[in-house]
């Protein structure tokens, strides 16, 4: 499956992707807006995409998970996942990683994103999309306010971290 956006396609996971994902589950610069807090294997790596590849498809499991590719060079550049998929009241969480700095600030994201809602509304016919966001993350907070999503609540010193609790905004989009 390929959905083609502007500038980004968002595709699903190969077994090749095993490494890459490997590598950027496993970066902890990126553990604080990913939730990660152990080390994945690549085992597990490669059980993930082999669970993927067998019909591990939204719902039945909950999750899909794409690869973000630039539609130039068709190099990968980061994930977007739906998760929580809830097919009775028709939402879903929505995040993205694009995971190298040098490819942050291109579009990439907004891009991703608004490809990845337009496949929600359209094709799965979800009402809408939700995410996290701490609040102290500007650039995302950005990223979905641009792409049309809008606060609905904050959460109080919601996520632990190393220097003290610190908030999180829950943000909503209706697909409708």
């Amino acid at each position: 499956m390929n959905l083609e956006g502007r500038i980004v396609r968002l595709r699903a996971v190969e077994p090749e992707d095993a490494e890459l994902l490997y590598a950027w589950e496993n970066d902890t610069s990126v553990w604080s807006v990913s939730g990660t807090t152990e080390p994945f294997s690549r085992a597990q790596m490669e059980r993930f995409i082999a669970a993927q590849l067998q019909g591990g498809d939204l719902f039945r499991t909950g999750q899909l998970r794409l690869i973000v590719e630039t539609r130039a060079e068709a190099r990968p550049v980061g994930i977007a996942d739906l998760f929580e998929f809830d097919p009775l009241n028709r939402r879903a969480g929505l995040g993205i990683l694009i995971h190298d700095a040098d490819d942050r600030g291109r579009g990439y994201a907004s891009d991703a994103v608004e490809t990845l809602c337009g496949y929600a509304r359209e094709r799965l016919r979800l009402h809408q999309l939700w995410c996290n966001v701490g609040t102290d993350n500007a650039a995302s907070l950005g990223l979905f306010r641009r792409t049309g999503f809008v606060p609905a609540g904050i959460k109080r010193q919601w996520l632990w971290t190393p220097e003290g609790y610190r908030d999180e905004m829950l943000m909503q989009k209706i697909l409708e």
